[in-house]
């Protein structure tokens, strides 16, 4: 479980930090005394649990507070205040707790033992990527509609990729070959990158795709993906690779017949 806590005040902070680690010592305990801080860390990982001020510098515990949620639908918000006056903003944000300070272990206790989103629920991831035969994403158990169908190449892509970072060089070749002006592709990459931005995060999906300077990677240890479980597994798996990978794409016959000889050699 990662705990991510945005405090405003050091002591405070400093306090529940303490607390936190000796309460739930096998989670990971992210400390920020600023809002923005704490939500890059957010955008890096998927957060459990975040205790925050609903008064931050920089961006506000209750705007900080929306933001993950937007990441991730099943985060638990625990506010922590001086006083009960901002009870009402998180309860419309679905908040799992609210405590005053200063915060006892036994009402800390409490909100880990009952949160909005246990933990159990966590284990069901919501996005499924699908590679034998056709590919295809589902979320939530349907299947995802892109603007263009690039897009959902492009994800195809990244997910044949297993979470390393992909450059637009790479795409772009990968997409189109040789075929056409490479600084016209370019500029069509770039709708599409849009494209793929505005559909996960319509979906509340934004941290799975991972972003660096012209590159892009997906978050691949957050979905559910059937060569991945192949891969790790073998003959335990619970799905059968029966040849066919990713058929729509001309791409991904490379890695199609790395995928035969894995299998040739599990049958031996």
């Amino acid at each position: 479980m990662t705990i991510l806590l945005a405090i405003e005040c050091a002591e405070t902070l400093k306090a529940l930090s303490d607390s936190v680690i000796r309460l739930q010592p096998d989670a990971t305990v992210l400390p920020f005394s600023d809002g923005l801080a704490a939500l890059g860390a957010a955008r890096q990982q998927e957060i459990d649990v975040a205790l925050l001020s609903p008064t931050l510098p920089d961006l506000e515990g209750l705007d900080l507070g929306r933001y993950l949620c937007d990441l991730n639908p099943l985060v638990n918000l625990i506010f922590v205040a001086s006083d009960g006056r901002f009870g009402s903003d998180a309860l419309m944000l679905h908040a799992s707790g609210y405590l005053i300070t200063p915060v006892a272990d036994a009402a800390l206790i409490r909100e880990f033992e009952d949160l909005r989103h246990p933990a159990a629920q966590k284990n069901h991831k919501r996005v499924f990527a699908q590679t034998f035969g056709n590919f295809d994403l589902f979320v939530d158990g349907k299947p995802v509609a892109f603007k263009y169908t690039k897009t959902k190449e492009i994800v195809a892509l990244l997910v044949n990729n297993r979470g390393a970072m992909t450059t637009n060089g790479e795409i772009i070749a990968s997409l189109w070959e040789d075929d056409g002006d490479p600084e016209k592709k370019a500029s069509y990459l770039s709708n599409l990158r849009q494209d793929l931005t505005n559909t996960f995060a319509r979906l509340k999906i934004s941290n799975l795709l991972l972003k660096q300077r012209g590159a892009l990677a997906i978050a691949a240890d957050r979905i559910e993906c059937d060569v991945y479980d192949w891969l790790k597994n073998k003959q335990k798996s619970k799905y059968n690779y029966l040849g066919d990978y990713m058929n729509q794409y001309s791409w991904a016959e490379y890695i199609h017949a790395e995928l035969d000889e894995i299998s040739y050699a599990m049958d031996d």
